[in-house]
């Protein structure tokens, strides 16, 4: 379904930075240490453009205005998307930090997530700064997989305690529940939810924050992981069975609405609401799959 484009390695991240129109892919070096690169496709049918970074990458995000942000050690490279420029920005007092996760919040300030458990709430910086400082920390978690943000508003996922926290826009902890018994991937949507695979019992997690609430749970089978969040549907990909499905939420209960085949591994999902397209990215290097047309009319 749909054209896959070809792309090796083992991608980890990906994002769709609606104002520019650019996918990004973040593809790790070839051992912890290497350099990693990022990937970026304009469209269908151009060759896309490789951007290799200074050093490791773990994570990315974006400003939605053709910059991407991606976590490293001891800080995080910034990079234009379609100029190809890159810089580095080192945290103070964090040089040895592993970065395992990065956010932006829509006040523009910066969120990183390390290996040891830490949540940097990263003060404002000027633009062209290589140095950057943490307003907060917190060091309650056993360790950061991912990190998303609705407005100002942070959610810390730990696998290690199956758990997602919130985190208010002064950088405090506010409030934590249980995230099924093997959560691994969070995703943010366009209407103020929180979208979480629960892997291993085979679960869709939806919640709402401030205050941080479990709307809703249902069953995906075949080994959830992929998510992506839309005005319309919520994406989910069966790494199992190599399917993404689209499940509307409006009802209460998730509804499957579409599925389509993918790409082997489907573990990384991005979707471009204007031109309602579905971006699947496989980690074994079976490329990424753009679906056009992925809603439709349902």
């Amino acid at each position: 379904m749909g054209v896959v484009r070809p792309l090796g390695g083992h991608p980890q991240g990906v994002i769709f930075d609606s104002g520019s129109h650019l996918l990004a892919v973040l593809c790790p070096g070839t051992d912890p240490a290497a350099p990693a690169s990022v990937t970026v496709f304009d469209d269908a049918h151009t060759q896309p453009r490789v951007i290799v970074l200074p050093g490791p990458a773990t994570a990315l995000t974006s400003d939605d205005h053709g910059t991407a942000y991606l976590a490293s050690h001891g800080g995080y490279f910034v990079v234009d998307l379609e100029g190809g420029h890159t810089s580095q920005v080192n945290v103070t007092d964090a040089g040895h930090a592993k970065f395992t996760a990065i956010a932006r919040r829509a006040d523009a300030k910066l969120v990183l997530g390390s290996a040891d458990g830490t949540v940097y709430t990263l003060a404002a910086t000027a633009p062209g700064t290589n140095t950057a400082t943490a307003s907060n920390r917190n060091k309650i978690f056993a360790r950061i997989d991912s990190l998303a943000t609705q407005r100002n508003n942070t959610v810390v996922l730990d696998s290690g305690q199956t758990s997602i926290t919130t985190i208010g826009a002064d950088g405090h902890v506010q409030q934590a529940l249980r995230a099924g018994e093997g959560a691994t991937t969070l995703a943010a949507d366009p209407l103020g939810r929180i979208l979480v695979a629960d892997t291993r019992s085979g679960q869709l997690l939806v919640y709402t924050i401030d205050p941080l609430i479990l709307r809703q749970t249902y069953p995906v089978r075949h080994a959830p992981y992929g998510l992506a969040g839309s005005r319309t549907l919520a994406w989910v990909s069966q790494t199992a069975s190599n399917i993404v499905i689209g499940y509307d939420l409006t009802t209460g209960i998730p509804v499957e609405k579409v599925s389509y085949p993918t790409v082997q591994q489907p573990n990384s999902l991005a979707f471009d609401e204007a031109s309602d397209t579905l971006y699947v990215v496989s980690e074994s290097g079976a490329g990424v799959q753009i679906i056009e047309h992925a809603v439709g009319t349902r």
